[in-house]
């Protein structure tokens, strides 16, 4: 059993509890922490908690906590974590771990620094789709990947304080591409070094100072291409989608608007349909269990058993300062309209690392281009001279 203090009663917090005490049906949040009273009462009521405080240090501090769950605003994370270290506090986070990879450098090295067990609560690469596309990835089934891309969209968050770029850190890029990224991130292999970001964003539709659409490209040391797409501008709920391309094989994922879930309603029946559902009315996508589409489950899981264990868990700070900081040149490229650099003062992944070879030798004197099957039967062959260069084909009976 693990007593966890939560840090933040809201939207997310109210998820995390949903699982913390849900999946495992042992785990207990014996303090909550908010800034208001009201919403700190309310969420004690509601979830059977016994201590509830508006003193962030009080519920971390408590003797019965044996690990702090952070689900606070952005600019409230580094504080928390500090009295985490300070009180020697095992601690996960939510995403992302910091406003920029300053933020969150100094939060890596202050966990480290004390000893302390520390998760980044990535959720969407612990998605039940995600876990079996990665695993099929990494055991070969798409060859060496080339691309992959990761989309989240949706009409805008929840509570006020992501409107506020000084509290948020930054718009749609830091609160969705953080997801976008270390999903790529994971499928391409991360130990592979992100090398250079390219990244348009502009603020299309919000009365808001940061961006609210983006899309950026990454590339990694082996010359593979992550893709984000993100934007909280998109009309009709929320929208995930994977997708994975690599020399044998191409995967598609499609997480929350297509579920095998269809259904028509007048909308007067009921209130709440999906996480950023537009609508209660007319054909709508429903989800059958949030908690584990959306990956929490298997995520804390993961946290619970590597704590347990005495081991790390898949996501770690470390991911969370990664992530950052190719976000941080997102947001360098998306005002100098050119690739910028990945700035990483702490790696430890793979290095040296060039572009894997492209040609792959049919015989002797030739390179395959292309090899298929014509609708009439015949099987035809593109083939590269190795030396001369020039492109032939043969017609196989």
């Amino acid at each position: 059993m693990q007593r966890i203090a939560m840090l933040g009663s809201g939207f997310i917090g109210r998820f995390y509890a949903d699982s913390l005490q849900g999946y495992r049906s042992k785990d207990k949040i014996v303090s909550i922490y908010s800034r208001r009273e009201e919403s700190a009462k309310k969420f004690a009521e509601d979830y059977q908690c016994h201590h509830y405080t508006t003193v962030m240090e009080e519920a971390i501090a408590r003797e019965d906590v044996d690990i702090v769950c952070i689900s606070l605003p952005n600019h409230l994370h580094e504080e928390a974590v500090m009295l985490c270290c300070k009180h020697k506090k095992a601690v996960m986070t939510t995403k992302p771990l910091g406003r920029n990879a300053a933020e969150a450098k100094r939060m890596l090295e202050a966990v480290e620094a004390a000893g302390i067990f520390n998760g980044y609560l990535e959720d969407l690469v612990y998605t039940p789709k995600f876990i079996k596309a990665s695993q099929s990835v990494h055991e070969g089934a798409l060859g060496r990947v080339l691309w992959a891309k990761s989309r989240e969209t949706h009409p805008g968050p929840h509570s006020e304080w992501f409107w506020d770029i000084e509290q948020a850190g930054g718009g749609c890029i830091l609160d969705l591409g953080c997801h976008c990224v270390e999903i790529t991130r994971s499928y391409i292999g991360k130990d592979i070094k992100p090398v250079e970001v390219m990244c348009w964003a502009d603020t299309q539709v919000k009365p808001i100072e940061a961006e609210d659409h983006a899309i950026g490209l990454v590339r990694y040391e082996n010359g593979a291409i992550g893709q984000f797409e993100v934007s909280w501008t998109f009309r009709g709920g929320l929208d995930l989608r994977d997708e994975v391309m690599g020399t044998e094989g191409t995967i598609w994922i499609n997480s929350f608007l297509r579920t095998g879930f269809d259904m028509f309603t007048t909308g007067k029946g009921g209130d709440y349909i999906a996480e950023k559902a537009e609508s209660n009315s007319g054909w709508l996508f429903p989800v059958g269990d949030e908690l584990n589409e959306l990956g929490y489950n298997h995520m804390f899981m993961d946290m619970f058993n590597a704590l347990e264990n005495g081991v790390a868990p898949k996501e770690t700070f470390y991911d969370g300062y990664v992530v950052n900081a190719i976000l941080d040149a997102a947001y360098k490229s998306a005002k100098s309209k050119a690739w910028e650099p990945v700035q990483l003062d702490i790696w430890r992944g793979k290095t040296g690392l060039t572009k894997e070879s492209h040609l792959v030798s049919y015989d002797d004197q030739h390179y395959l281009v292309k090899e298929e099957t014509t609708h009439y039967g015949a099987k035809k062959l593109i083939l590269k001279h190795k030396t001369t260069g020039k492109i032939t084909e043969q017609v196989l009976n």
